[in-house]
Formats: structure tokens, sequence, C-alpha cells
């Protein structure tokens, strides 16, 4: 049995369509994609279902707002998971809602 997985980061200068990456193994495959906001992170988690993935990862860099936003557009169609830092230290220790909703 294999998976088909995707870990998804958040970050101001990230362009989806050249910040991604693959890792293949015999029995998982993992999408790693870089995104610039929420928003553009519903987009890429719904392509991303498309093509067949099972399960996304969020990083901390998410915070509830962008997790649930996320979850909601996947429409249970993908289990989605998220690494928490209620502040990120990548952010200065602020808060992910505040800097990407």
């Amino acid at each position: 049995m294999s998976i088909h997985f995707a870990f998804i980061f958040v970050t101001k200068d990230a362009d989806s369509s050249s910040h991604r990456s693959v890792v293949e193994t015999p029995s998982v495959k993992c999408t790693v994609v870089a995104v610039r906001d929420y928003a553009e992170a519903e987009e890429v988690s719904k392509k991303l279902v498309a093509q067949g993935v099972g399960a996304i990862e969020l990083c901390g860099g998410f915070g509830h707002s962008g997790t649930a936003r996320v979850a909601a557009a996947v429409a249970g169609k993908a289990h989605v998971g998220a690494i928490r830092f209620d502040t990120h230290p990548a952010l200065n220790c602020k808060s992910p809602d505040a800097q990407f909703s």
C-alpha cells in the first residue's frame, strides 16, 4: 500500500508553482509546497486532492483559522493535520493567523 500526502508551508515570498518538491519512496509519496497565504493554500489543497493526495499536513505557520480554511476547502476529501505553534518563531513570535489571514 502506498500513500500520497502533502506538506504545505506558508511564507510571503512563495510561488506555489515553482516552490515545490516531491519525495518518493516505494511506499510514500510526499509533495511539499510553499504558499504565500491561506487563500493560496486553499486553492493548492484542492488541486492536490484532485491529484490523489489523501492527507495534508500544514506547517506551524498555519494558525487555527488557516487550518480550518484548508479543511473546509478539501471538504472531507483528504485528512488535514497541523503542526501547532500559537506563536511561530519564524514570524517574530507572532500569531500565524495575524500574519496570513
